[in-house]
């Protein structure tokens, strides 16, 4: 289950007060108008199932706000609300919005009554004052209010646009169809968010840590060079890019290796502007008390010299093997190489019962 992704535009019509203004067409649906374009927002969609809670953090590392969207339906919070509600106070996302999905088919009674459940397990999080907001993907109803929202609590980040770009690649494909002519194949596609600086068409990039080639018997990884043969924000081509939204970038690779999301986790900037490729990482770490995402209570005992942890740096998922433990300090050498940013934060899994659970997190050290 790969990260799914999306943008939308946001209108407001004149005519109409809020929420009723809001609306995701450049003419009212109410009254025809032409509305007056608000913003353009990139939704990542990660996929909600415990078991692909690596997949979701991958994701949440280009996320500057959440949307939660919560089933009436359901009792909350699921062992696997728990777990997402940490994992995005772990990576940092400060700004959320609560929808209440699936009115529609509930009483008005247990409507009211998961609204207050969601209340109230929100007030045990950082996120006790985010606004719920009831919502039927299905019947469309409540989207204005939805939008009214993510306007009123989702601020727009400010980025330096002069620093050297920097962008997490979160997919990375082959467009081809099968049986393309060689003169009409398109190069490889990256896909990811700018997290600082600008691009356009015609920079030189560096991919790293790239791609495993083989040597002696062993995998090694070899960053990769190319041009930005062309830029898509969203549908929209575009000559030059600056930070926010998700971006799709066309290079001249060979598209065998962007294939199948093969580049996932690099970094992509100018070259020699990247931080170095490392096989082994120091954490500063902190483990939570009880493991996040079981029906029953498990304690967290402590991590141990040898043992095997699943970690999410960035975008890149790596395992690897602690090396030393010194008080709250660990070493750990990585399976998978990372190209990690000064002091970022790595997600901490461990294998419980024949799955990956979140049990901590650290700060790269560097």
């Amino acid at each position: 289950i790969k990260l799914g992704y999306a943008n939308a535009s946001f209108y407001k019509c004149p005519n109409h007060p809020p929420p009723t203004c809001y609306t995701t067409q450049p003419l009212c649906p109410l009254c025809g108008s032409q509305t007056e374009f608000l913003r353009k927002v990139s939704f990542v969609d990660a996929p909600g199932h415990e078991i692909l809670m690596t997949t979701m953090l991958s994701g949440a590392a280009v996320m500057d706000a959440a949307l939660f969207v919560i089933g009436a339906d359901e009792p909350c919070p699921q062992p696997q609300t728990r777990e997402h509600m940490l994992a995005a106070e772990i990576m940092g996302i400060k700004h959320l919005i609560v929808a209440q999905n699936k009115i529609d088919i509930v009483t008005k009674e247990r409507a009211i009554e998961s609204y207050e459940e969601i209340k109230a397990f929100l007030e045990k999080t950082p996120y006790a004052d985010a606004p719920v907001i009831p919502i039927s993907a299905l019947k469309k109803a409540n989207i204005d209010a939805l939008i009214e929202a993510i306007q009123k609590y989702f601020p727009t980040p400010e980025r330096n646009p002069n620093l050297p770009p920097i962008m997490f690649a979160i997919r990375t494909f082959d467009v081809n169809k099968p049986g393309t002519p060689v003169e009409r194949l398109e190069g490889g596609i990256v896909g990811g968010s700018l997290l600082q600086g600008s691009i356009a068409i015609g920079d030189e990039i560096e991919i790293r840590p790239g791609v495993p080639v083989k040597k002696n018997g062993k995998y090694e990884f070899i960053s990769l060079q190319t041009e930005v043969k062309s830029l898509m924000a969203g549908d929209v081509p575009v000559e030059k890019a600056t930070c926010g939204g998700l971006l799709g970038i066309g290079t001249y690779l060979d598209p065998s290796l962007t294939k199948s999301d093969r580049l996932v986790g690099s970094l992509v900037g100018y070259p020699n502007h990247l931080p170095d490729v490392v096989n082994n990482i120091t954490l500063h770490y902190t483990l939570f008390k009880e493991v996040v995402g079981t029906r029953e209570q498990i304690k967290i005992s402590p991590l141990q010299k040898g043992e095997l942890l699943a970690l999410n740096v960035g975008s890149t998922l790596t395992s690897g093997v602690i090396e030393w433990i010194k008080g709250d300090v660990i070493q750990v050498h990585l399976n998978r190489p990372v190209c990690p940013l000064p002091n970022q934060r790595a997600a901490i899994s461990r294998r419980i019962a024949q799955r990956w659970r979140l049990i901590g997190y650290g700060t790269i050290v560097t």
